[in-house]
């Protein structure tokens, strides 16, 4: 017999969603358990942070669910350059990471929510429908110690160059990528090194990394 509550649930719309995970089993595996649900259609499935940026705005996306390691970083470099963005999705960050400081990095860096995979996956899903509604989701954090990150004193705009420079990125590529000039993105850089109290871009990726 079908319920008033299970017609309901079919006449919404689906939430669209966008994976973006290094591992083709994961994929997979993520692409099936959304699929089984009826609440969510998979949008896009992309390997690295790099092509789920150019999927970005071109395909529809209410939230992406995002591994902590993708290429050519971690989610980090992601995140950044999506906080730029207005049709950017809503990020949930899914993990088999036991470091304690990466829920905190989701957070700081504009991420909706952070799951561990040593949760049941009825838990991703049920984040991801909590996540298309406007809200975050994060296991407890000591928040104290996030706005000692040094990064915490960059704009979003110098958050983003330095994301791009661990990225590998040389000062022309980012110009071209942000439609600004060289002249802006070296203005940029010079205040990011002197607000990390760092000499040169090797310093900069080694702090961006390590903190």
């Amino acid at each position: 017999m079908v319920t008033q509550h299970d017609q309901n649930r079919r006449a919404q719309k689906p939430i669209l969603v966008g994976i973006a995970d290094k591992s083709p089993l994961m994929c997979t595996a993520l692409r099936t358990l959304l699929g089984e649900d009826g609440r969510f259609q998979v949008a896009c499935i992309c390997k690295n942070a790099e092509e789920f940026l150019q999927k970005v705005g071109a395909v529809a996306m209410d939230v992406a669910i995002s591994g902590w390691i993708i290429p050519p970083g971690d989610a980090r470099f992601m995140l950044d350059q999506l906080q730029a963005r207005t049709d950017a999705p809503r990020v949930v960050v899914y993990s088999g990471i036991e470091s304690e400081s990466a829920p905190a990095h989701v957070l700081a860096h504009g991420g909706a929510a952070f799951v561990s995979k040593n949760e049941d996956p009825g838990y991703l899903l049920d984040t991801v429908a909590e996540v298309a509604r406007g809200r975050m989701v994060f296991p407890y954090l000591d928040v104290r110690g996030i706005n000692a990150n040094p990064l915490a004193a960059l704009t979003k705009r110098e958050l983003e160059v330095l994301s791009s420079l661990a990225a590998g990125r040389t000062n022309k590529e980012i110009a071209a990528r942000k439609g600004v000039s060289t002249n802006t993105v070296k203005y940029h850089i010079r205040n990011l090194f002197e607000k990390l109290g760092v000499n040169n871009r090797g310093q900069a990726i080694a702090l961006y990394l390590k903190s």
